[in-house]
């Protein structure tokens, strides 16, 4: 004889697993942080303060025509220890500005890179500037921001004459 007792066990331990099997995915599904691909979130935010210094450097300022990121690439060439203490200077007043408390220790260095010869595509790099009292090593963990910058200057190589040049920072703590 087959009574409806057996049914009703079997119904009510599939509902007991069901809601055993969905408790668990809430459990674990809010408990996971989720990062994109395997960069941390100090690197992300070092990577934002960084990429925002230099929007701020290349931003025009009291209605002139140049950034100081502008005339800072180019008179690099020209006088090449005073762009490099131009650029420390601001990059680093911007990449420390903090309320309430001491500025960070943040080391970084600074490249230019641009096509210098249009007929054969190669592109040159030169060091803008980087902080001269220690530099990278194998155990530092570097970011890098990046900003595009229209320079009217004659390069080595290349003609006179307004052009986009690549602004690479690698920013790292100490």
């Amino acid at each position: 004889m087959v009574n409806d007792e057996g049914q009703l066990y079997t119904i009510e331990g599939v509902a007991a697993g069901m809601i055993m099997l969905f408790t668990t995915y809430l459990v674990l599904g809010a408990t996971s942080v989720y990062t994109p691909g395997d960069t941390h979130i100090s690197d992300m935010q070092l990577e934002q303060i960084g990429t925002d210094a230099l929007v701020m450097m290349n931003t025009p300022v009291n209605g002139t025509v140049k950034s100081n990121l502008t005339e800072i690439v180019e008179t690099s060439r020209i006088n090449a220890t005073a762009a490099d203490e131009t650029f420390n200077t601001t990059f680093l007043k911007y990449v420390n500005e903090r309320t309430g408390s001491e500025s960070d220790n943040l080391h970084y260095m600074a490249d230019v890179t641009y096509r210098s010869d249009l007929t054969d595509n190669s592109i040159t790099s030169y060091q803008l500037a980087c902080t001269h009292n220690r530099i990278m090593n194998a155990g530092d963990h570097p970011v890098r921001v990046t900003e595009w910058v229209i320079a009217d200057k004659q390069f080595p190589g290349s003609v006179n004459h307004p052009r986009a040049v690549l602004v690479e920072v690698l920013l790292w703590r100490d």
